[in-house]
């Protein structure tokens, strides 16, 4: 399991003072003012939301520090982390996605795949990226219908395979 789970991802400046569009994938958006400083996947930087406020589809924020449009647009696409430790366990039901990269990918009749590589959401919902042994990697809707099945103890996802992907459309 990733010791360090993605809370937020900065976005392009709002305004002229510094300010940020910011996406969160909490639960509770503006969660994200209460887990202290947010760093890079890395480590190497750490970012303090001050304030927020909700927008159409995300935050508008203040980064302490950021103080003008040329400093916020240095932090643009930047994804935010916390430790898991500071997120609560999920329920038996329930995962995080951080907790599917990695896992084998296999069709409802049992067929291997490949791992899933990442979850993405550029806008429009989320995005299973799955990388097949050989060949380009497979994207699709992260959706009970497409993903019936998260199977985080047995290390596997199930994956419905639309049928033109599949080879059974007309």
């Amino acid at each position: 399991m990733s010791e360090k789970i993605c809370v937020a991802r900065i976005g392009a400046p709002h305004g002229v003072r510094g300010e940020v569009r910011l996406w969160t994938f909490t639960e509770e958006p503006l969660a994200v003012l209460h887990y202290g400083p947010l760093t890079t996947k890395d480590g190497s930087r750490a970012f303090e939301v001050a304030k927020a406020r909700q927008a159409k589809d995300h935050l508008v924020a203040t980064i302490k520090g950021v103080t003008d449009r040329d400093a916020a647009e240095k932090l643009n696409r930047l994804e935010l982390y916390i430790a898991r430790d500071q997120l609560p366990e999920p329920d038996d039901d329930e995962y995080y996605h951080a907790d599917l990269i990695g896992l084998a990918a296999e069709t409802t009749a049992g067929e291997p795949l490949g791992r899933v590589l990442a979850i993405h959401n550029f806008g429009a919902g989320d995005i299973i990226e799955i990388a097949p042994p050989a060949g380009s990697t497979m994207l699709l809707p992260f959706s009970n219908a497409v993903v019936p099945t998260v199977d985080i103890k047995g290390g596997r996802v199930v994956i419905e395979l639309p049928a033109e992907i599949d080879g059974d459309a007309p």
